[in-house]
């Protein structure tokens, strides 16, 4: 699997496990970039549904409102995905910077 494949995988939820076990020989620096940002953002994501849940619970018309910020996360992956695509090392907006050094498994 080549560097780009491995960037793209990286976004894609359960195939982020096919990108980091599938390549792990073949890994270079932008694959290695990519796939702390879409582990990133797939953490974020699962975090927030899980706060979507819990106001959810407390008020459902609250609850309603807050589910449509999900759709922040469906532009953040297609904006990483785009970026994995032309090999660009950039930053997820907002939440991006953050996981730039984190996730040092994965540079192993």
């Amino acid at each position: 699997m080549n560097s780009k494949a491995q960037s793209i995988l990286s976004y894609l939820g359960i195939l982020w496990l096919v990108a980091y076990f599938a390549g792990k020989d073949q890994r270079d620096d932008l694959s290695r970039y990519h796939l702390k940002q879409g582990l990133g953002l797939i953490v974020t994501s699962i975090l927030f549904n899980i706060a979507v849940v819990v106001v959810s619970s407390i008020s459902s018309a609250l609850g309603g409102i807050v589910s449509m910020v999900g759709i922040v996360f469906l532009v953040f992956l297609i904006i990483g995905i785009i970026n994995a695509a032309n090999e660009v090392k950039k930053p997820l907006p907002i939440i991006g910077k953050i996981f730039e050094d984190k996730f040092s498994f994965i540079d192993n």
